[in-house]
């Protein structure tokens, strides 16, 4: 017995590689686990426009019924939007297989979807932010990491999010080799926050700086991500001392209900919006539209 083809690469998309013109992956975990509905639709509705807006073609990522689509329908993204997260599973490395086999829906979380677009033949990726090392349980490392480590995709991104132990967070992105970039930014994004006070290995102005830097990490055969960090726009940023207080509050709570693994980013940052009153809603939303925004960019720069 063999299995069909795993990926089925929307025409557009199909095209755009061929022509070697610029494409930028997009994650779906967002849609299925990261916002509520309809607020999942429009934002993966605006990203794709951002990336567009960039210069690039957008190939948004899932599974449905056992079959991974590079570029989803816009029926194909209000079918994930309106499905409840727990019939939807979020897929990392060890998830895409057992999602194939049994012909279930999968959102690619980071992990997912560099591996994907690796396979597709896509460079670039943007994403919200990043998974990493839970506060108070340093066992509990999101695969991101390592895949950022072993799979030769370029993340842009706002840093890690700001739920998890950031400087832990970093200190493991070192040992997996895998080059920080701060676009436009000395200091690592806190995806709420403009800055973590934490250092990036590079500061990179243009997405021409990125685009070479990518280029000589081909030429170098790295086997090996690249994350490039933006910081969420000034307008949407929220105050640092007021967002590591209800962080606090969410991770004692989520520690308190024994919320733990897989189920703690979606909680914690559904808690998060209810203590912010939805602020940190319109902050997350704004900063997956500029990062959809310079990956188009950089695509653009990347096959120019």
């Amino acid at each position: 017995m063999t299995l069909e083809s795993p990926l089925i690469i929307a025409p557009a998309v199909a095209e755009a590689l061929v022509a070697n013109t610029p494409v930028v992956a997009l994650e779906s975990t967002v849609i299925t686990h990261g916002l509520p509905y309809p607020q999942n639709v429009e934002t993966a509705v605006a990203m794709e426009a951002s990336v567009r807006e960039g210069g690039a073609l957008p190939a948004t990522i899932a599974i449905i019924q056992g079959q991974i689509y590079v570029g989803l329908t816009p029926d194909q993204l209000e079918y994930l939007g309106t499905r409840h997260r727990d019939d939807v599973r979020k897929c990392s490395r060890r998830d895409l297989p057992l999602v194939l086999a049994q012909k279930m829906d999968g959102a690619t979380t980071v992990a997912g979807t560099m591996i994907v677009a690796h396979l597709a033949g896509i460079q670039l990726f943007a994403t919200g932010g990043i998974g990493g090392v839970h506060r108070g349980h340093p066992f509990d490392v999101s695969a991101d990491l390592s895949e950022l480590g072993r799979t030769p995709v370029t993340v842009v991104c706002s840093g890690a999010k700001s739920i998890l132990d950031l400087p832990a967070t970093r200190e493991v992105l070192e040992t997996n080799g895998v080059l920080v970039v701060g676009y436009g930014t000395d200091d690592l994004p806190a995806f709420f926050t403009r800055s973590s006070g934490l250092p990036v290995d590079v500061r990179l102005d243009t997405p021409t700086a990125v685009a070479q830097l990518i280029e000589a990490r081909r030429a170098l055969n790295l086997q090996s991500g690249t994350l490039v960090t933006v910081p969420v726009p000034s307008k949407w940023e929220m105050d640092a001392d007021e967002m590591e207080r209800i962080i606090t509050q969410a991770t004692a709570e989520a520690d308190a209900q024994g919320i733990h693994g897989a189920a703690a980013t979606p909680w914690l940052l559904g808690r998060v919006v209810e203590l912010t009153n939805g602020r940190s809603l319109q902050a997350n939303t704004a900063l997956l539209r500029n990062n959809g925004l310079v990956a188009g960019q950089i695509a653009a720069a990347l096959t120019s």
